[in-house]
């Protein structure tokens, strides 16, 4: 299951400060600020879909993140890999080297890493 793009946005601020109360990500918005309902109700969509979960101290609600960025957003690469390139990455990795405009040094260094990882395994 995925975020919606404002689940995503509440979720960068969550990744970055760790642990939050409501007034904590109201900050962390910049101008103009979401309302405290709208983040709220973002939060219980994100509490439904266990990306999220709070620590109750006293009458507070203290917000953490259940899933981590890196997870995130490995999930969500291999979501697109499966629907946008036939569940191929050696598609999405032809897409990535051709049609992403990468400099010489950039090839290097992904090549580096994919020869380091060979090594590895």
């Amino acid at each position: 299951m995925n975020l919606t793009k404002t689940e995503e946005q509440l979720m960068q601020y969550l990744w970055v400060l760790k642990k939050a109360f409501m007034k904590d990500l109201l900050d962390a918005y910049p101008e103009p600020k979401p309302a405290t309902t709208t983040i709220a109700t973002l939060l219980k969509r994100m509490i439904d879909k266990d990306f999220v979960a709070y620590e109750r101290l006293g009458n507070s609600r203290q917000y953490y993140p259940l899933v981590s960025k890196r997870d995130y957003f490995s999930r969500h690469l291999k979501g697109m890999i499966k629907n946008f390139f036939d569940d191929s990455p050696a598609q999405f990795a032809s897409f990535f080297t051709e049609d992403v405009d990468l400099s010489k040094e950039e090839l290097a260094e992904l090549r580096a890493m994919i020869d380091n990882k060979l090594k590895d395994e």
